[in-house]
Parts: structure tokens; C-alpha cells; sequence
């Protein structure tokens, strides 16, 4: 009787629980404003470029850290670092191989705070056919009453994190080996959000 008891309150107590986890605030992309960028080194010169193209849906309460969720599709074919044969070369199996691998995605497991206004969003992040768990580690810049549209809040997040290209098979490392294209690649998410009042 005592087991049965204490089960009906954990079952009690979780589904008292579920309705706050689901809180979390949904955002939208300000898309105007919303950028992934990448920093990469060919031979000295710093080669940045972005995705023009993205998706996804953002779930962020500064207050509820743990019912954040952040999701994020990239189509590769949408890469643009202002040189169209830059860019072609990109998405030719000499590196993101496009046409086999046509997006980069992100999904989070868990956002916990760390610090003063920096929350870490783990979560996996796939690029081409490799599958890895990162950090991102976001700075809440604030929200406010949007000053364009009296109806909506405005947030912002930005990120930055490292990784080895050649880790995720971008590039057979030839490049790299003669010192043209760097290894390490500089991601930079910076996320302009926007709902409803």
C-alpha cells in the first residue's frame, strides 16, 4: 500500500511538473536580422562567408533556462562567401559534397545557465555525415518592446564556437596539409527573435 502511495504521488508530482517545463516562450527569426556566420583562415586572409537559407524554431525563457529548445536547419546550397566560384568549390565534394548532404542541422538536448547573462545550449550538431555533441554557449543580449511594432518582443542571442572542419569530413585535409584552407572553422550565431506580446 505504502509503494502504491508513493508512486501516485511521483505520477502526481510529474504531471503537476509537465504543464511548467512546456512553457518556455516560442520565438520567430527576425530573418533580416538573424545570421550564421563562418570565419576560416585561406593561407593568412580571413574568408568569411554565411548561410542565407535557414530554419528552425527557437523555445528561450531567460528565467526557465531548462525548457529552452533550440533547433536549426541550414541548407548547405545556400552558402555565400561573395565569390561564386568560392562558393561553387564549397559545395563540391571537395568539401560539404551538397548534393549527398544538403543540410547542417542543430538540436539541442539542454540549456543551462553559466554566469551572467550566458546560457549553454548543448546539442548536436550534424554536418555532411558526421554527427557530434557541442556546446554553444549564448549570450543573452536582453529583450524588449519591439521599437518598430508596438505588438512584439525583440530578443537576442549570440554564439560563437570552433570547430575542426575536418572532423565532420568537410575536406579530405589536402588543403589543409599544403596550408591554404585552415582546419578550424569560427561559427558565429547571432539570433534576432521575435513574438508576440
Amino acid at each position: 500500500m505504502k509503494k502504491l502511495l508513493r508512486l501516485l504521488a511521483v505520477t502526481m508530482i510529474l504531471a503537476l511538473a509537465a504543464p511548467a517545463l512546456s512553457q518556455a516562450n516560442q520565438w520567430r527569426f527576425d530573418e533580416a536580422h538573424t545570421r550564421f556566420f563562418f570565419d576560416a583562415r585561406h593561407t593568412f586572409s580571413l574568408v568569411r562567408g554565411q548561410f542565407d537559407d535557414f530554419s528552425g524554431s527557437v523555445w528561450f525563457d531567460p528565467e526557465k533556462p531548462e525548457t529552452g529548445r533550440f533547433e536549426f536547419t541550414i541548407p548547405v546550397k545556400s552558402i555565400n562567401t561573395n565569390i561564386s566560384k568560392r562558393d561553387s568549390h564549397l559545395l563540391s565534394d571537395d568539401f560539404f559534397s551538397a548534393r549527398t548532404y544538403p543540410l547542417i542541422t542543430f538540436k539541442s538536448t539542454r540549456v543551462t545557465p553559466s554566469g551572467d547573462k550566458i546560457f549553454l545550449v548543448d546539442g548536436i550538431l550534424t554536418i555532411k555525415d558526421v554527427s557530434k555533441y557541442v556546446t554553444l554557449p549564448f549570450t543573452f543580449l536582453g529583450q524588449k518592446a519591439n521599437p518598430l511594432n508596438p505588438g512584439e518582443i525583440v530578443a537576442g542571442l549570440e554564439a560563437a564556437l570552433t570547430i575542426n572542419r575536418l572532423e565532420y569530413h568537410v575536406g579530405t585535409g589536402q588543403f589543409a596539409e599544403i596550408g591554404v584552407v585552415g582546419r578550424d572553422v569560427d561559427i558565429i550565431v547571432t539570433l534576432e527573435l521575435l513574438r508576440d506580446k
